[in-house]
């Protein structure tokens, strides 16, 4: 994959996730943790369809266990909890596909190997068990995760220490912990009052159009997660 083709491909999530496979982006532990995020944000994109208390568990601790606050025995067991609802093979009758799917996306979460946790969001179908759209809908807000957790494979950002300011850490944390994005904008602002004069930092923080989620490859930088 090229750079362009990494920045501007909307219908093929599937070929991303196979080019991150060996790549320096996800052979650490951080870029293991960003994998097992990025399948946790898929799931979040149908959290309304997760009607089973267990999924949202299983999506919960392995959100948990990304960010070393869950241990491996628990994301065994939530795991293990799903089994009873994502029985029946591939493809179980049309009726219950949806439901199906859903119960093994959320699983999915939960897979020891965070590469396949990634790999399985784009691995049903229909896309997100069809609850975001036509399939070339649901495939472009997948591709638009990847680009938000991983930023650009071709050109990363070498990020200064210096634009960790006190309130540039203070304002990346609590969008981290409450999901609400609103304040990138202003993340921006503060790092830039530190000095940042990177652009894709800048832009990536002020783009009225860009998705962030929590793995955001700029509010990792700034909280030393990357």
């Amino acid at each position: 994959m090229t750079e362009a083709e990494w920045l501007e491909t909307k219908h093929h999530p599937q070929w991303m996730i196979s080019d991150l496979r060996g790549t320096p982006q996800t052979r650490t532990k951080a870029g293991r943790r960003k994998l097992r995020l990025f399948a946790c944000e898929c799931c979040r994109l149908i959290w309304e369809h997760l009607t089973d208390s267990r999924m949202v568990q299983a999506v919960e601790v392995a959100e948990r266990f990304a960010d070393g606050n869950a241990t491996k025995a628990e994301l065994e067991a939530v795991a293990a909890s799903l089994e009873q609802l994502t029985l029946g093979g591939d493809r179980p009758n049309e009726v219950d596909l949806r439901s199906w799917s859903v119960a093994a996306l959320a699983q999915s979460t939960a897979d020891p190997q965070p590469f396949l946790a990634a790999f399985s969001m784009t691995t049903h179908s229909p896309t997100l068990a069809g609850f975001c759209g036509d399939e070339a809908t649901a495939n472009a807000q997948v591709c638009d995760l990847l680009r938000d957790i991983f930023g650009n494979l071709f050109r990363p950002v070498k990020f200064s220490r210096v634009w960790r300011s006190d309130t540039a850490v203070s304002l990346a944390k609590h969008i981290y912990e409450s999901r609400d994005f609103s304040a990138m904008p202003i993340l921006a602002d503060a790092l830039q009052d530190a000095d940042c004069d990177n652009d894709d930092v800048l832009n990536h923080c002020r783009d009225p159009q860009q998705v962030h989620v929590r793995g955001c490859w700029v509010v990792d930088l700034v909280l030393g997660k990357a």
